[in-house]
Protein backbone atom coordinates (compact mmCIF):
# COMPACT_ATOMS: atom_id res chain seq x y z
CA UNK A 1 0.00 0.00 0.00
CA UNK A 2 1.25 3.37 -1.09
CA UNK A 3 1.43 6.52 1.97
CA UNK A 4 -0.90 8.19 -0.06
CA UNK A 5 -3.56 4.98 0.10
CA UNK A 6 -2.55 4.83 3.44
CA UNK A 7 -3.68 8.39 4.63
CA UNK A 8 -7.01 8.29 2.85
CA UNK A 9 -7.82 5.28 4.58
CA UNK A 10 -6.87 7.56 7.64
CA UNK A 11 -9.22 10.40 6.67
CA UNK A 12 -11.96 8.45 5.98
CA UNK A 13 -12.01 7.04 9.07
CA UNK A 14 -11.90 10.38 10.48
CA UNK A 15 -14.41 11.70 8.61
CA UNK A 16 -16.77 8.82 9.24
CA UNK A 17 -16.17 9.55 13.16
CA UNK A 18 -16.84 13.13 12.51
CA UNK A 19 -20.46 12.70 11.17
CA UNK A 20 -21.16 9.86 13.56
CA UNK A 21 -24.56 10.49 14.93
CA UNK A 22 -23.62 7.99 17.66
CA UNK A 23 -19.98 9.35 18.19
CA UNK A 24 -20.64 10.67 21.91
CA UNK A 25 -22.60 7.22 22.88
CA UNK A 26 -18.74 5.77 23.21
CA UNK A 27 -17.91 7.71 26.04
CA UNK A 28 -20.73 6.05 28.28
CA UNK A 29 -18.76 2.51 28.37
CA UNK A 30 -15.67 1.31 30.23
CA UNK A 31 -12.20 1.33 28.89
CA UNK A 32 -13.94 2.70 25.07
CA UNK A 33 -11.49 5.66 24.92
CA UNK A 34 -8.38 3.62 26.16
CA UNK A 35 -5.56 2.45 23.66
CA UNK A 36 -7.37 -1.32 23.65
CA UNK A 37 -8.87 -2.10 20.31
CA UNK A 38 -11.87 -4.44 21.12
CA UNK A 39 -13.15 -6.74 18.12
CA UNK A 40 -14.77 -8.85 20.25
CA UNK A 41 -18.01 -7.55 21.13
CA UNK A 42 -19.92 -9.94 19.05
CA UNK A 43 -18.95 -12.19 21.80
CA UNK A 44 -18.76 -10.06 25.43
CA UNK A 45 -19.78 -5.95 24.95
CA UNK A 46 -18.03 -3.50 27.38
CA UNK A 47 -19.82 -2.47 30.41
CA UNK A 48 -21.70 0.73 30.87
CA UNK A 49 -20.06 3.33 33.37
CA UNK A 50 -23.71 3.00 34.29
CA UNK A 51 -23.94 -1.01 34.94
CA UNK A 52 -20.98 -0.32 37.07
CA UNK A 53 -22.67 2.04 39.62
CA UNK A 54 -25.98 -0.04 39.58
CA UNK A 55 -24.01 -3.30 40.22
CA UNK A 56 -22.63 -1.50 43.65
CA UNK A 57 -25.59 0.16 44.54
CA UNK A 58 -27.54 -2.63 44.37
CA UNK A 59 -24.57 -4.45 46.60
CA UNK A 60 -24.94 -1.93 49.16
CA UNK A 61 -28.68 -0.67 48.72
CA UNK A 62 -31.03 -3.44 47.72
CA UNK A 63 -28.76 -6.68 48.08
CA UNK A 64 -27.51 -5.30 51.38
CA UNK A 65 -30.14 -2.97 52.73
CA UNK A 66 -33.85 -5.09 51.70
CA UNK A 67 -32.07 -8.47 51.99
CA UNK A 68 -35.17 -11.27 51.32
CA UNK A 69 -37.56 -8.08 51.48
CA UNK A 70 -36.06 -7.26 47.59
CA UNK A 71 -38.16 -10.19 46.35
CA UNK A 72 -41.53 -8.63 47.64
CA UNK A 73 -43.03 -5.28 45.90
CA UNK A 74 -42.38 -1.87 46.33
CA UNK A 75 -45.36 0.23 46.87
CA UNK A 76 -47.17 0.92 43.85
CA UNK A 77 -45.08 -1.63 41.73
CA UNK A 78 -47.08 -5.17 42.01
CA UNK A 79 -47.44 -5.10 38.05
CA UNK A 80 -44.86 -7.96 36.43
CA UNK A 81 -45.19 -5.21 33.50
CA UNK A 82 -43.94 -2.13 35.56
CA UNK A 83 -40.56 -0.71 34.83
CA UNK A 84 -37.81 -3.03 35.31
CA UNK A 85 -36.50 -0.51 37.98
CA UNK A 86 -39.70 -0.57 40.04
CA UNK A 87 -40.30 -4.43 40.18
CA UNK A 88 -39.40 -5.94 42.58
CA UNK A 89 -36.66 -9.14 41.98
CA UNK A 90 -39.21 -11.99 41.47
CA UNK A 91 -41.07 -9.95 38.49
CA UNK A 92 -37.58 -9.45 36.80
CA UNK A 93 -37.54 -12.06 33.89
CA UNK A 94 -40.84 -10.34 33.34
CA UNK A 95 -40.24 -6.73 33.11
CA UNK A 96 -36.39 -7.40 31.53
CA UNK A 97 -38.32 -9.32 29.32
CA UNK A 98 -41.15 -7.31 27.70
CA UNK A 99 -38.06 -4.52 27.16
CA UNK A 100 -36.50 -6.79 25.20
CA UNK A 101 -39.21 -7.76 22.91
CA UNK A 102 -39.69 -3.94 23.10
CA UNK A 103 -36.17 -2.30 22.26
CA UNK A 104 -34.57 -5.33 20.32
CA UNK A 105 -36.65 -8.36 18.74
CA UNK A 106 -39.83 -6.64 17.96
CA UNK A 107 -42.40 -8.57 20.40
CA UNK A 108 -45.07 -7.55 22.19
CA UNK A 109 -45.02 -7.62 25.70
CA UNK A 110 -46.05 -10.59 27.45
CA UNK A 111 -44.04 -13.16 25.21
CA UNK A 112 -40.14 -12.77 26.78
CA UNK A 113 -38.62 -13.86 29.88
CA UNK A 114 -35.45 -13.92 31.24
CA UNK A 115 -33.66 -16.87 32.86
CA UNK A 116 -31.22 -19.71 32.43
CA UNK A 117 -28.52 -20.04 29.78
CA UNK A 118 -28.73 -19.85 26.19
CA UNK A 119 -28.24 -23.56 26.34
CA UNK A 120 -31.05 -24.56 28.43
CA UNK A 121 -33.43 -22.21 27.59
CA UNK A 122 -32.71 -23.62 23.99
CA UNK A 123 -33.40 -27.44 25.46
CA UNK A 124 -36.42 -26.15 26.93
CA UNK A 125 -37.97 -24.82 23.90
CA UNK A 126 -36.70 -26.94 21.44
CA UNK A 127 -37.85 -29.97 23.33
CA UNK A 128 -41.22 -28.32 23.86
CA UNK A 129 -41.75 -27.69 20.23
CA UNK A 130 -40.24 -30.83 19.33
CA UNK A 131 -43.22 -32.91 21.72
CA UNK A 132 -45.99 -30.65 20.62
CA UNK A 133 -44.97 -31.53 17.11
CA UNK A 134 -45.49 -34.99 17.42
CA UNK A 135 -48.07 -35.21 19.56
CA UNK A 136 -50.27 -33.31 17.31
CA UNK A 137 -48.86 -35.26 14.10
CA UNK A 138 -46.70 -38.72 15.22
CA UNK A 139 -45.05 -38.81 11.74
CA UNK A 140 -43.00 -35.63 12.62
CA UNK A 141 -40.25 -36.74 14.14
CA UNK A 142 -37.22 -34.60 12.36
CA UNK A 143 -35.70 -31.73 13.93
CA UNK A 144 -33.61 -29.55 11.06
CA UNK A 145 -30.89 -27.89 11.62
CA UNK A 146 -27.69 -26.73 9.54
CA UNK A 147 -24.42 -28.00 9.79
CA UNK A 148 -22.53 -24.90 10.36
CA UNK A 149 -24.95 -23.14 12.89
CA UNK A 150 -23.54 -22.33 16.76
CA UNK A 151 -22.18 -26.10 18.61
CA UNK A 152 -24.77 -25.28 21.37
CA UNK A 153 -27.53 -25.20 19.10
CA UNK A 154 -26.68 -28.70 17.38
CA UNK A 155 -25.48 -30.50 20.14
CA UNK A 156 -28.82 -29.53 22.23
CA UNK A 157 -30.42 -30.79 18.90
CA UNK A 158 -29.19 -34.13 18.46
CA UNK A 159 -29.61 -34.46 22.20
CA UNK A 160 -33.42 -33.88 22.30
CA UNK A 161 -33.74 -36.21 18.96
CA UNK A 162 -31.58 -39.33 20.68
CA UNK A 163 -33.19 -38.61 23.90
CA UNK A 164 -36.82 -38.31 22.24
CA UNK A 165 -36.72 -40.78 19.77
CA UNK A 166 -36.28 -38.51 17.20
CA UNK A 167 -34.30 -37.49 13.81
CA UNK A 168 -31.65 -34.81 12.94
CA UNK A 169 -32.33 -33.34 9.62
CA UNK A 170 -29.12 -31.39 8.27
CA UNK A 171 -28.96 -28.88 5.70
CA UNK A 172 -25.69 -28.49 4.72
CA UNK A 173 -24.51 -24.99 3.85
CA UNK A 174 -21.48 -22.65 2.70
CA UNK A 175 -19.62 -21.58 6.06
CA UNK A 176 -18.76 -18.36 4.22
CA UNK A 177 -22.53 -17.62 3.97
CA UNK A 178 -25.57 -19.34 5.52
CA UNK A 179 -29.25 -21.26 5.02
CA UNK A 180 -30.94 -20.08 2.06
CA UNK A 181 -34.47 -20.61 1.13
CA UNK A 182 -33.68 -23.14 -1.32
CA UNK A 183 -31.70 -25.03 1.01
CA UNK A 184 -34.60 -25.19 3.87
CA UNK A 185 -36.79 -25.71 1.22
CA UNK A 186 -35.33 -29.00 0.12
CA UNK A 187 -34.83 -30.35 3.73
CA UNK A 188 -38.56 -29.48 5.17
CA UNK A 189 -41.49 -31.47 5.00
CA UNK A 190 -44.56 -33.69 6.23
CA UNK A 191 -41.49 -35.56 8.85
CA UNK A 192 -40.42 -31.78 10.18
CA UNK A 193 -41.25 -31.08 14.16
CA UNK A 194 -39.32 -27.91 14.24
CA UNK A 195 -36.72 -25.98 12.72
CA UNK A 196 -33.70 -24.70 14.40
CA UNK A 197 -32.07 -21.59 12.67
CA UNK A 198 -29.49 -18.87 13.27
CA UNK A 199 -30.95 -15.28 12.28
CA UNK A 200 -27.14 -14.10 12.12
CA UNK A 201 -24.78 -16.79 11.34
CA UNK A 202 -21.73 -17.05 14.57
CA UNK A 203 -18.84 -18.01 11.56
CA UNK A 204 -19.68 -15.84 8.49
CA UNK A 205 -21.95 -13.38 10.44
CA UNK A 206 -24.45 -14.43 7.42
CA UNK A 207 -28.03 -12.36 7.83
CA UNK A 208 -30.88 -14.94 7.26
CA UNK A 209 -34.22 -13.48 6.22
CA UNK A 210 -35.98 -14.72 8.97
CA UNK A 211 -39.58 -13.39 7.29
CA UNK A 212 -38.81 -15.75 4.56
CA UNK A 213 -37.19 -18.88 6.20
CA UNK A 214 -40.00 -19.07 9.03
CA UNK A 215 -42.62 -18.89 5.94
CA UNK A 216 -41.20 -22.10 4.68
CA UNK A 217 -40.87 -23.67 7.83
CA UNK A 218 -44.84 -23.00 8.43
CA UNK A 219 -45.48 -23.97 4.69
CA UNK A 220 -44.46 -27.28 5.40
CA UNK A 221 -46.47 -27.68 9.05
CA UNK A 222 -43.73 -27.53 11.72
CA UNK A 223 -41.99 -24.82 14.00
CA UNK A 224 -39.63 -22.55 13.84
CA UNK A 225 -37.29 -21.57 16.22
CA UNK A 226 -34.52 -18.82 15.95
CA UNK A 227 -31.43 -18.10 17.49
CA UNK A 228 -30.66 -14.70 18.02
CA UNK A 229 -27.47 -14.35 19.95
CA UNK A 230 -25.59 -12.67 17.25
CA UNK A 231 -28.70 -10.17 16.38
CA UNK A 232 -30.46 -8.52 19.65
CA UNK A 233 -29.25 -5.20 19.81
CA UNK A 234 -27.37 -5.40 16.91
CA UNK A 235 -29.88 -5.78 13.38
CA UNK A 236 -33.36 -5.21 13.58
CA UNK A 237 -35.54 -8.23 14.65
CA UNK A 238 -38.97 -8.53 13.86
CA UNK A 239 -40.45 -11.66 16.25
CA UNK A 240 -44.41 -10.79 15.74
CA UNK A 241 -44.55 -9.48 12.53
CA UNK A 242 -42.34 -12.04 11.05
CA UNK A 243 -44.38 -14.75 12.56
CA UNK A 244 -41.81 -16.48 15.01
CA UNK A 245 -42.98 -19.64 16.94
CA UNK A 246 -39.89 -19.51 19.55
CA UNK A 247 -36.46 -17.55 19.41
CA UNK A 248 -33.86 -17.69 22.16
CA UNK A 249 -31.14 -15.11 22.55
CA UNK A 250 -28.05 -14.56 24.61
CA UNK A 251 -27.63 -11.04 26.78
CA UNK A 252 -23.58 -10.62 26.83
CA UNK A 253 -22.90 -9.75 23.21
CA UNK A 254 -24.82 -6.33 22.08
CA UNK A 255 -27.32 -6.44 25.27
CA UNK A 256 -24.65 -5.78 27.73
CA UNK A 257 -25.45 -7.86 30.25
CA UNK A 258 -21.96 -9.34 31.36
CA UNK A 259 -20.05 -12.72 31.65
CA UNK A 260 -22.58 -15.32 31.58
CA UNK A 261 -25.68 -13.11 31.89
CA UNK A 262 -29.06 -14.99 31.30
CA UNK A 263 -30.32 -15.69 28.10
CA UNK A 264 -33.99 -14.41 26.87
CA UNK A 265 -36.46 -16.86 25.64
CA UNK A 266 -39.11 -15.43 22.89
CA UNK A 267 -42.78 -17.88 22.98
CA UNK A 268 -45.40 -16.39 20.72
CA UNK A 269 -48.54 -15.71 22.50
CA UNK A 270 -50.88 -18.25 21.08
CA UNK A 271 -48.65 -21.27 21.53
CA UNK A 272 -48.04 -20.64 25.33
CA UNK A 273 -50.67 -22.82 26.51
CA UNK A 274 -50.06 -25.79 23.81
CA UNK A 275 -46.43 -26.10 24.44
CA UNK A 276 -45.00 -27.98 27.97
CA UNK A 277 -41.51 -27.47 28.69
CA UNK A 278 -39.52 -30.26 30.28
CA UNK A 279 -37.55 -28.69 33.22
CA UNK A 280 -40.49 -27.96 36.33
CA UNK A 281 -39.41 -26.47 38.78
CA UNK A 282 -41.21 -24.11 41.30
CA UNK A 283 -40.75 -20.52 39.87
CA UNK A 284 -42.83 -22.33 37.20
CA UNK A 285 -46.05 -23.33 38.95
CA UNK A 286 -49.07 -22.26 38.87
CA UNK A 287 -48.32 -20.92 42.71
CA UNK A 288 -44.86 -20.43 43.74
CA UNK A 289 -45.42 -20.55 47.10
CA UNK A 290 -47.71 -23.14 47.17
CA UNK A 291 -45.16 -25.45 47.75
CA UNK A 292 -47.97 -28.05 46.93
CA UNK A 293 -47.68 -32.22 46.47
CA UNK A 294 -47.70 -31.72 42.46
CA UNK A 295 -46.85 -29.32 39.56
CA UNK A 296 -49.05 -27.57 37.85
CA UNK A 297 -47.37 -24.74 34.93
CA UNK A 298 -48.34 -21.54 35.23
CA UNK A 299 -49.88 -19.19 32.72
CA UNK A 300 -48.10 -17.70 30.18
CA UNK A 301 -44.52 -16.78 30.19
CA UNK A 302 -44.51 -18.03 33.70
CA UNK A 303 -44.28 -21.75 32.91
CA UNK A 304 -41.07 -21.39 30.66
CA UNK A 305 -39.38 -20.56 33.96
CA UNK A 306 -37.48 -22.83 36.66
CA UNK A 307 -35.43 -22.05 39.15
CA UNK A 308 -34.76 -18.71 40.68
CA UNK A 309 -34.28 -15.61 38.94
CA UNK A 310 -30.31 -14.70 38.23
CA UNK A 311 -31.29 -10.82 39.74
CA UNK A 312 -27.52 -10.12 39.43
CA UNK A 313 -27.01 -11.15 36.29
CA UNK A 314 -29.98 -8.75 34.86
CA UNK A 315 -28.61 -6.26 36.48
CA UNK A 316 -26.10 -4.81 33.64
CA UNK A 317 -28.73 -5.32 30.57
CA UNK A 318 -31.23 -2.99 32.21
CA UNK A 319 -28.87 -0.22 31.21
CA UNK A 320 -27.78 -1.10 27.57
CA UNK A 321 -31.47 -1.80 27.27
CA UNK A 322 -32.52 1.82 28.05
CA UNK A 323 -29.48 3.09 25.51
CA UNK A 324 -30.86 0.61 23.00
CA UNK A 325 -34.52 2.11 23.15
CA UNK A 326 -33.14 5.82 23.45
CA UNK A 327 -30.77 5.13 20.27
CA UNK A 328 -33.41 3.14 18.72
CA UNK A 329 -32.31 -0.22 16.70
CA UNK A 330 -32.45 1.28 12.99
CA UNK A 331 -29.82 3.76 14.09
CA UNK A 332 -27.46 1.38 15.37
CA UNK A 333 -28.16 -0.89 12.67
CA UNK A 334 -27.15 1.74 10.17
CA UNK A 335 -23.81 2.33 12.31
CA UNK A 336 -23.36 -1.58 12.37
CA UNK A 337 -23.49 -1.73 8.42
CA UNK A 338 -21.32 1.71 7.76
CA UNK A 339 -18.42 0.09 10.49
CA UNK A 340 -18.43 -3.32 8.77
CA UNK A 341 -18.39 -2.02 5.41
CA UNK A 342 -15.34 0.22 5.84
CA UNK A 343 -13.79 -2.91 7.82
CA UNK A 344 -14.25 -4.56 4.50
CA UNK A 345 -12.98 -1.64 2.38
CA UNK A 346 -9.63 -1.52 4.38
CA UNK A 347 -9.42 -5.63 4.79
CA UNK A 348 -9.30 -5.07 0.86
CA UNK A 349 -6.46 -2.69 0.72
CA UNK A 350 -4.38 -4.09 3.58
CA UNK A 351 -5.27 -7.62 3.63
CA UNK A 352 -6.16 -9.25 0.74
CA UNK A 353 -3.04 -8.24 -0.98
CA UNK A 354 -1.55 -10.91 1.30
CA UNK A 355 -3.94 -13.46 0.83
CA UNK A 356 -6.29 -13.13 3.63
CA UNK A 357 -10.30 -13.53 2.40
CA UNK A 358 -13.52 -11.76 3.66
CA UNK A 359 -15.21 -14.71 4.82
CA UNK A 360 -17.81 -12.59 5.61
CA UNK A 361 -21.13 -11.69 2.72
CA UNK A 362 -20.15 -8.50 0.95
CA UNK A 363 -23.36 -7.56 0.47
CA UNK A 364 -24.39 -5.74 4.01
CA UNK A 365 -27.80 -6.27 3.16
CA UNK A 366 -26.56 -10.42 3.84
CA UNK A 367 -24.69 -9.34 7.11
CA UNK A 368 -24.99 -9.06 10.51
CA UNK A 369 -22.56 -6.97 12.44
CA UNK A 370 -19.11 -9.48 12.40
CA UNK A 371 -16.94 -9.84 9.69
CA UNK A 372 -14.75 -13.25 9.67
CA UNK A 373 -11.27 -12.53 7.89
CA UNK A 374 -9.80 -16.02 6.95
CA UNK A 375 -6.21 -17.13 6.41
CA UNK A 376 -4.20 -20.18 7.10
CA UNK A 377 -1.86 -18.37 9.82
CA UNK A 378 -5.00 -16.76 11.61
CA UNK A 379 -4.73 -18.95 14.83
CA UNK A 380 -1.74 -18.23 15.45
CA UNK A 381 -2.10 -14.10 14.59
CA UNK A 382 -4.99 -13.86 16.95
CA UNK A 383 -2.61 -14.73 19.98
CA UNK A 384 -0.12 -12.31 18.88
CA UNK A 385 -2.75 -9.46 19.04
CA UNK A 386 -3.98 -10.47 21.93
CA UNK A 387 -0.76 -10.12 23.14
CA UNK A 388 -0.67 -6.02 21.79
CA UNK A 389 -4.30 -5.90 23.15
CA UNK A 390 -6.03 -5.82 20.15
CA UNK A 391 -8.68 -8.28 20.87
CA UNK A 392 -10.72 -9.82 17.99
CA UNK A 393 -11.61 -14.07 18.00
CA UNK A 394 -10.44 -16.88 16.57
CA UNK A 395 -13.09 -19.35 14.62
CA UNK A 396 -11.74 -22.48 12.70
CA UNK A 397 -11.18 -22.99 9.77
CA UNK A 398 -8.63 -20.07 10.02
CA UNK A 399 -10.93 -17.47 10.61
CA UNK A 400 -10.65 -14.20 12.45
CA UNK A 401 -13.84 -12.47 13.64
CA UNK A 402 -14.12 -9.07 13.77
CA UNK A 403 -16.81 -8.07 16.19
CA UNK A 404 -17.71 -4.08 16.19
CA UNK A 405 -20.21 -2.70 18.33
CA UNK A 406 -21.99 0.12 16.84
CA UNK A 407 -22.61 2.18 20.13
CA UNK A 408 -18.92 1.42 21.83
CA UNK A 409 -17.03 1.55 18.35
CA UNK A 410 -15.50 4.21 16.37
CA UNK A 411 -13.56 3.71 12.90
CA UNK A 412 -10.40 5.26 13.76
CA UNK A 413 -10.84 2.00 16.14
CA UNK A 414 -11.46 -0.37 13.30
CA UNK A 415 -8.91 0.78 11.40
CA UNK A 416 -6.25 0.56 14.43
CA UNK A 417 -7.11 -2.71 14.39
CA UNK A 418 -7.31 -3.73 11.10
CA UNK A 419 -3.18 -2.34 10.62
CA UNK A 420 -2.79 -4.38 13.47
CA UNK A 421 -4.05 -7.28 12.39
CA UNK A 422 -2.23 -6.40 8.72
CA UNK A 423 1.06 -6.41 10.72
CA UNK A 424 0.42 -9.87 12.83
CA UNK A 425 -0.39 -11.56 9.30
CA UNK A 426 3.19 -10.31 7.70
CA UNK A 427 4.65 -11.39 11.06
CA UNK A 428 3.61 -14.92 10.69
CA UNK A 429 3.23 -15.42 7.00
Amino acid sequence: MTISEADALEAEASALDADDPLRTYRDAFVGARTSLVYFDGNSLGRPLRASVERLAAFARDEWGGRLIRGWEPMPGAESESAPADDVPWMQLPFAIGDTIGRAAIGAAPGQTVVGDSTTVLLYKLVRAAFDAAAAADPGRREIVVDRDNFPTDRYVVEGIAAERGGRVRWIDVDVTAGVTADALRGAVGPATAVVVLSHVAYRSGYLADAATLTRIAHDAGALILWDLCHSAGSVPVEADAWDFDLAVGCTYKYLGGGPGSPAFAYVASQLQGRLTQPIQGWMGAADVFAMGPEYRPAEGMRRFLSGTPPIVGMLPMQDTLALVEEVGIEAIRRKSVALTEFAVRAADELLVPLGVAVASPRDPSLRGGHVTLSHPAMRAVTARLWAQDVLPDYRDPGGLRIGLSPLSTSFAETLAGLRAVEAAVRAES
